[in-house]
């Protein structure tokens, strides 16, 4: 098709077409390979959407926070804790990577935290938690 004519009636034409389509179209034109650019707005769900549900532990993200990182926000967490409630202890339940490193890398830095808030400071592994998930127990 060298003739504008003869696109503008094939324009014409693939109009007249999706005319009787209920969706909004915007029709652009051809484009420098010849091809018609248009535009449809979508009316549906995406197929991966209606045919799939968030995952459970990351809840859709696709990414799951370190053991690393928990074990910070863990921290954080009890600070804000023994702040603002008074307890004789505080247990972390958490998964077993997380107490491996609260164990491991991190104990210097939960012995530093116990120290200031001037409370012990338990570890116990819950094996139905997600490496997110966690919780602060007031004793």
């Amino acid at each position: 098709m060298d003739t504008e004519e003869h696109r503008n009636a094939v324009l014409n034409e693939f109009r007249k077409v999706l005319a009787r389509d209920r969706t909004r179209m915007t029709i652009n034109g051809f484009t420098q390979l010849g091809l018609v650019e248009m535009t449809r707005k979508r009316t549906r769900e995406s197929l991966a959407h209606v045919l799939c549900e968030p995952c459970p532990v990351c809840a859709g993200r696709g990414e799951l926070k370190t053991a690393q990182t928990v074990c910070y926000q863990i921290l954080r967490e009890l600070m804000r804790e023994a702040r603002q409630f008074e307890a004789k202890e505080f247990r972390i339940l958490a998964s077993q990577q997380v107490i491996d490193l609260f164990l491991d890398e991190e104990s210097q830095g939960l012995a530093i935290l116990s120290d200031d808030i001037g409370k012990p400071v338990s570890l116990q592994v819950e094996s139905q938690y997600n490496q997110e998930q966690f919780d602060i127990v007031l004793m």
